[in-house]
């Protein structure tokens, strides 16, 4: 055996999966369909091996699985308020927006939609501005770079 070991997030939709890889594909741009499985001609897509942002999946879409649920979410690193915006905007359309850049899509899977600039409010070294920071931070559904600063 001389094949490393990796860790893969798996992502169970039941009977929705190929729907997801689609919304998936127009929301990130940047999705990678590695491999698909029908067992069927022409039938259900029930698995895919799948990238987002390099970070690699397995979906499966049969029938009778459990529900997605806040206990695990994916978090994504965003440039600048215009991506945090159109990725939010994309997964709360026919989704629901949480507290503090947490979302779900409309499937289910729980998303933190974070922009890269609000590390330097929340780590600044000047202790008030961090906590204004922070503060405003718990205060938002979508992060909102502009209101982490007086």
């Amino acid at each position: 055996m001389n094949q490393k070991s990796t860790l893969k997030t798996f992502l169970w939709f039941n009977e929705t999966l190929e729907e997801a890889l689609e919304f998936y594909k127009t929301t990130f741009k940047d999705v990678v369909i590695k491999s698909s499985g029908r067992p069927e001609p022409g039938g259900t897509l029930r698995t895919a091996e799948f990238s987002i942002f390099g970070h690699e999946f397995i979906g499966m879409g049969w029938p009778g699985g459990p529900t997605f649920n806040d206990s695990i979410s994916l978090s994504i690193s965003c440039d600048g308020q215009e991506e945090t915006d159109r990725l939010w905007d994309a997964i709360t359309h026919e989704g629901s927006a949480g507290q503090c850049g947490w979302c779900k899509d409309k499937f289910g899977v729980s998303w933190q939609v974070s922009p890269i600039q609000m590390r330097e409010h929340l780590e600044n070294p000047d202790p008030v501005k961090s906590a204004y920071a922070w503060n405003a931070m718990r205060s938002m559904t979508k992060i909102v770079i502009s209101d982490l600063h007086e």
